[in-house]
């Protein structure tokens, strides 16, 4: 059953007249998504907040630190992916949501304003959420941590967090030791499964927008079996740090992301899998408004915490 406070922030949005993205040119769909995350999130928490460009693989990557007022050093450090399809969402918009992890988990936490698509299609926000993370590890200490990482993503930001989890493991390094992959898109166009039947159309994230947001990403490119697109395609998924997957109940995203933590639980990972039945695709965010909300947003702390202590 549908959360009642996920029905009323619905009725809300419906009531308010909020757009649907995919009839918007990428820059109006940006301004909705911004608008959408500012009216449900919590205020941003009383931690330190610095902006740092590096040098990426296109140019300057911008990102976005998030300190605790009284730092641990021998902590690792949190490297957050936010969502929007890969073609909205920027760190500003999750400031809420970062600032609460590190104020909740003790541990700094970095975003990458990772470049979107259509202007920057698929691997470009791959390409720079790797440069991000070894950025982070190279210069862990000088950000008051240690050079161990729990990479976190939501969405399209869990899909660049398997992917990191999987690069890493390839490459040996940098050191990702915890993933937490909250409705991470893992999957290509899977429209067979039945999150996809049952919840395509009348919730956050339908049908429709993910082909929106996939045909922009892809550009028109035959990737459909590359991992670092759709990490529900690795051959081999062993080897990987430990997982908590979240998923939504009401989500088209739900059922590839059970597949995904069985694949790994198989393997041989660690898995915690959590399904918030009444909830919809990108409550994260929505936790000024969502007792469920706060609490991912707790179980999530308390899970990097725990995997990032010294």
């Amino acid at each position: 059953m549908l959360d009642i406070q996920m029905q009323s922030l619905l009725q809300g949005m419906q009531q308010a007249g909020v757009p649907d993205m995919a009839d918007l040119p990428p820059q109006a769909a940006r301004q909705v998504y911004s608008r959408i995350m500012a009216a449900a999130a919590e205020p941003v928490r009383a931690v330190h907040i610095a902006d740092r460009i590096i040098a990426g693989p296109g140019g300057d990557l911008a990102l976005r630190i998030y300190s605790p007022r009284q730092p641990d050093p021998q902590r690792g450090v949190v490297l957050y992916l936010h969502g929007g399809g890969f073609v909205v969402g920027t760190p500003r918009d999750y400031d809420s949501v970062a600032s609460a992890l590190c104020e909740q988990s003790g541990c700094v936490v970095v975003q990458a304003e990772y470049r979107l698509a259509p202007e920057h299609p698929f691997p470009a926000p791959v390409e720079d959420a790797w440069a991000a993370a070894c950025w982070v590890a190279a210069h862990a200490h000088e950000l008051g941590a240690q050079p161990r990482i729990a990479v976190v993503g939501d969405s399209a930001g869990g899909n660049l967090a398997a992917v990191l989890a999987l690069l890493a493991r390839d490459r040996a390094g940098p050191a990702i030791v915890q993933q937490t992959l909250i409705y991470p898109l893992v999957a290509v166009r899977p429209e067979t499964t039945g999150s996809y039947q049952r919840y395509g159309s009348g919730y956050t994230l339908t049908t429709r927008l993910t082909h929106y947001f996939h045909d922009l990403y892809l550009g028109g490119q035959p990737a459909e079996g590359d991992p670092r697109l759709a990490p529900l395609a690795a051959p081999d998924v062993s080897g990987l740090p430990p997982a908590l997957v979240m998923v939504a109940g009401y989500d088209v995203l739900r059922d590839e992301g059970i597949q995904y933590a069985h694949r790994l639980a198989q393997a041989g990972t660690p898995v915690t899998l959590v399904e918030y039945s009444g909830m919809v695709h990108g409550f994260i965010g929505m936790a000024g408004a969502l007792e469920a909300g706060r609490q991912a947003l707790a179980q999530v702390a308390d899970a990097v915490g725990r995997a990032l202590a010294g």
